[in-house]
């Protein structure tokens, strides 16, 4: 069993990467490598690289979920940072870029600060079987307010924001939603008569709609940035957000922890999240695109300038 869930979390990584790179791909295509506006939604839709792109990424989440639910944390979730890398050499090979030094420090940093935070979360904490009522409802407040406030400034600063904001905005969404997802299958599970008006709701809508402002995030990275940097994203902020959420709120660190080793996730998580920082800044293709925005500011200049 253990065999056959690395073996579908190994899948399920080559299935993120390329997912990940195909949908990149597409989306740049689509905006000239411009900012993603809704006008280039309905033609990613009907793009077959887009199309292809999303049926990947779903696979893979189908075969990390079940990769997780068949062997030890410890066994699959470093497995899913394989994924960093495979995009990283796919997105250089194709587009003939060279891998700076800074680029891999950074991925390197996201990798071993992920697994690392993850290994250690995963030996200081207990799974609480339910959440209650009150830490759902606060749970979605917290929620409530993060919608709010990424929708805001990621629609009005879309021509500001780097990559980095949207992929930041969208994997503490979706550590949020992972967090409702498991508390919808547990009330689900414990419904006693299928009625709907027993069914959670509330939590289903924000997971509805903190699912599609992070879906759209994602995409807006894409035509941001390369799709490593989503990828790292998505691999560790969101399962940090969704630990945080279960040691602050649903009350799952185990009691005896001593304060060394939450000394030590702390700086594990901060080691990733710098990762994902630098890898924003110096990876190649972000740096390629910095340069083309400059020239196109300096030649609107000088037309001003002419004019």
């Amino acid at each position: 069993m253990v065999w056959t869930a690395v073996a579908a979390a190994l899948c399920g990584a080559v299935c993120l990467a390329f997912g990940a790179h195909w949908q990149s791909g597409a989306v740049r295509t689509q905006t000239g490598g411009l900012n993603l506006s809704w006008g280039n939604i309905p033609a990613l839709l009907t793009n077959r690289r887009w199309v292809l792109g999303t049926l990947l990424l779903g696979a893979g989440t189908v075969l990390n979920v079940y990769a997780l639910a068949s062997a030890p944390l410890t066994v699959v979730q470093p497995i899913g940072a394989i994924a960093l890398v495979i995009t990283a050499v796919v997105n250089a090979k194709e587009n003939n870029l060279k891998m700076n030094r800074p680029t891999v420090l950074a991925i390197v940093s996201c990798m071993v600060g992920s697994v690392g935070f993850v290994l250690l979360a995963i030996n200081v904490t207990t799974r609480n079987s339910d959440a209650s009522p009150q830490q759902t409802l606060l749970i979605e407040m917290i929620l409530s307010v993060l919608v709010v406030f990424f929708a805001v400034f990621g629609f009005l600063g879309r021509h500001k924001f780097g990559p980095f904001f949207y992929i930041a905005g969208a994997g503490v969404l979706f550590g949020f939603v992972a967090v409702l997802v498991r508390t919808i299958a547990i009330a689900l599970m414990h419904l006693e008569e299928f009625k709907f008006a027993n069914l959670p709701w509330l939590a289903l809508g924000f997971v509805v709609i903190a699912g599609l402002l992070g879906s759209y995030f994602v995409q807006n990275a894409y035509s941001k940035g390369p799709p490593d940097l989503v990828i790292a994203g998505l691999t560790v902020i969101d399962p940090i957000i969704g630990i945080a959420i279960g040691i602050s709120i649903l009350n799952e660190l185990r009691p005896d922890v001593p304060g060394v080793i939450g000394v030590v996730m702390g700086i594990a998580g901060l080691l990733a999240i710098v990762g994902v920082v630098a890898l924003s800044k110096h990876h190649p293709d972000v740096i390629e695109q910095r340069a083309k925005k400059a020239a196109v500011g300096g030649m609107d200049k000088r037309d001003d300038a002419d004019k």
